[in-house]
């Protein structure tokens, strides 16, 4: 069993109670003091706090509000709901961490020094461009609540298969929840999320409703964007992968993967679709007779192209394709032309980038009709305002912690099957995400999931490489004694 019954109903209370509160409160504080309530009242029961974080994670969208009338913490902190829940859940984990060094301190692995790296890197090219305020701000504390927090638990709290396994289906869970929510939005053309800034008395840049086509509505549910939704979807789908064991039956997991798909398909975005494709390839190609599988996994895919073309709906479902498609094609010409433009800024400034490269000629020519400059790629953002030493390590640290996975995989002997199939499902899933993001910025809960998958992939390496030593040591220790004489 993934998730013990027991932790099941009580994160499923305070997801219903955490929901009632974003509709009902009608004031941003008040909703945010009734969440905050709920969390320490179930913290001290909740024994495995990552899962606990996945589990609730879209249970309201991530809506900001400064904190204002505290003095000098306003200078330091925005709040919105990913932050609430790394707050409250995160940080008494990490402190608990901390008090027992055998789990590991921070800048201890490869992983950890790349982190810290592309931090340092953050905060010394703001510190060089904005006030100290700022600074502390924007590039110490966020960088402590957003990347390390979430990393850090998620690699350090995971210490048994069995808690991976309950965080993994945490995660699946919140997911199906926002797959239906997400396939009624498309249907209804009704927008679930879309009216709660209103409600509660504040602005956000994101929920507005967007469409590909006139009448088709790109559902988001709670991350407030279809591409983050679809993202969503991507991860769940690579983690349902591995969980298909730990489901009551073959009809109930086949019912979790259809909607996870319709939620993917709801968002309409093909970034994630293309991801998808890259997340299921990877994992067929690390399974038993990979070739054998591939060729099955590219017919399946030949037949279902075929049927479509056939079919009443087919033509404009494939006008919705990437690369083949005819729906709103001006979009990947200015990604094309967004890439074109961003590595030659980014030559111009090729180590640390350019703070103020927004501002640039060249830039400007991406106006769009809002005025606004949409840099809907992850790595160009990076690379244009940290550099190619930013960009380095931050492609270095996933670049270590895929190699990681890979490598503890290969310590498993022939018997240890579920381990190998939960190492194939995170290089699938970190596959997926490291194609999803170079179609999109780091927006909403798009990097808080990408530190976390990550924190979870270095949890695998410490799980089996622990295993390893404990086998080796077990089997030394067996070994008969030489004989003494006289």
């Amino acid at each position: 069993m993934a998730m013990a019954d027991s932790d099941f109903v009580r994160r499923r209370n305070v997801w219903f109670g955490i929901t009632l509160a974003v509709f009902l409160a009608h004031d941003y504080w008040i909703y945010t003091t009734i969440v905050a309530v709920l969390l320490l009242l179930i913290l001290p029961r909740e024994k495995n706090r990552s899962a606990l974080f996945f589990f609730l994670l879209f249970a309201a969208p991530s809506i900001p509000a400064e904190v204002s009338g505290l003095g000098v913490i306003r200078y330091f902190f925005d709040i919105n709901y990913v932050r609430l829940l790394t707050l409250v859940i995160l940080l008494p984990e990490f402190l608990r961490i901390q008090q027992r060094p055998a789990l590991g301190r921070f800048g201890e692995g490869k992983a950890d020094k790349f982190v810290l790296g592309f931090i340092c890197v953050q905060v010394g090219l703001m510190f060089m461009a904005s006030t100290l305020t700022n600074t502390l701000r924007q590039g110490v504390f966020y960088e402590f609540m957003d990347i390390i927090l979430p990393y850090y638990v998620m690699s350090r709290s995971q210490r048994t298969l069995q808690e991976l396994k309950d965080t993994l289906m945490a995660f699946a869970v919140a997911a199906i929840v926002m797959g239906l929510i997400a396939t009624v939005e498309f249907a209804r053309h009704w927008l679930l999320y879309a009216s709660l800034p209103d409600a509660l008395g504040v602005s956000w840049n994101f929920g507005g409703y967007l469409e590909r086509e006139p009448g088709d509505l790109r559902a988001q549910g709670s991350t407030g964007q279809p591409i983050p939704l679809g993202y969503v979807m991507t991860i769940a789908l690579g983690f349902w992968l591995y969980l298909k064991k730990s489901v009551a039956g073959k009809k109930e997991w086949m019912l979790g993967a259809f909607t996870l798909l319709a939620g993917l398909a709801a968002s309409v975005s093909r970034g994630p679709w293309v991801g998808t494709v890259a997340m299921v390839f990877v994992f067929v190609a690390l399974g038993k007779k990979p070739v054998q599988n591939l060729v099955k996994l590219g017919s399946a895919g030949a037949a279902i192209f075929l049927v479509l073309l056939v079919s009443p709906a087919g033509g404009k479902l494939i006008d919705l394709l990437p690369f083949v498609g005819t729906v709103e094609v001006e979009n990947i010409d200015y990604r094309q032309r967004l890439l074109e433009i961003s590595i030659q800024l980014i030559m111009q400034n090729p180590w640390f980038g350019a703070y103020d490269y927004i501002y640039s000629p060249a830039m400007q020519e991406l106006k769009q009709g809002q005025g606004m400059i949409d840099i809907v790629n992850t790595y160009l953002a990076i690379g244009l305002s940290n550099g190619l030493v930013g960009l380095g390590l931050f492609l270095g640290f996933f670049f270590v912690v895929v190699i990681g996975v890979y490598k503890s995989m290969k310590l498993l002997d022939d018997k240890a099957e579920e381990e190998r199939l939960l190492g194939r499902t995170l290089l699938a899933t970190l596959a997926g995400i490291l194609v999803i993001i170079f179609t999109v910025s780091s927006i909403t809960v798009i990097p808080v999931l990408y530190w976390s998958v990550a924190g979870l992939s270095v949890a695998y390496i410490r799980l089996l490489h622990q295993e390893h030593t404990e086998t080796v040591a077990l089997a030394v220790n067996r070994q008969p004694k030489p004989l003494v004489s006289g």
